[in-house]
Formats: C-alpha cells, structure tokens, sequence
C-alpha cells in the first residue's frame, strides 16, 4: 500500500510529532498536550523529497519517507 521514497533512518522520540516539512526534509514538533502547547519545530534529516500530487507523504516505523495514494471520492 505505502511505497518508500527516501531511506532516512530517523530514530523516533516518543512525545514528538514526525512529519516531511515544505522543503521536503524530516522535521518534529513537540506533541501539545493538556495545557501545554506543541510547536517549536526542528529539522532532524535532510531528504530532500520532491513532492507529487495526489500522494500521502509521511515517516514510516523505520524512519524512512513513504507515501501513499490518497483515497478520494469513495462513498
């Protein structure tokens, strides 16, 4: 279902979101809970990942860059 795009090996920090920034590179934020915001974001890989419409983009359980097709207009 996900394909890999880019093999990054980012190790994960519970607490902390993961996401492909607009630059196309790893960054985290820290996760707003209770009371206390979230923000703050950090680069943490650089990937370089160009972007293509229509795609998911996201930070597998291996820290790489995957992505899936977006599921649009079912019913």
């Amino acid at each position: 279902m996900a394909e890999k795009v880019k093999t990054c090996g980012v190790k994960k920090e519970s607490g902390y979101l993961y996401y492909l920034d607009k630059q196309g590179d790893v960054s985290r934020s820290k996760m707003a809970r209770a009371g206390k915001g979230g923000g703050n974001a950090e680069k943490v890989a650089t990937a370089g990942v160009q972007r293509e419409a229509g795609f998911l983009y996201f930070i597998d359980k291996d820290g790489d860059v995957a992505r899936a097709k977006m599921a649009r207009g079912r019913k």
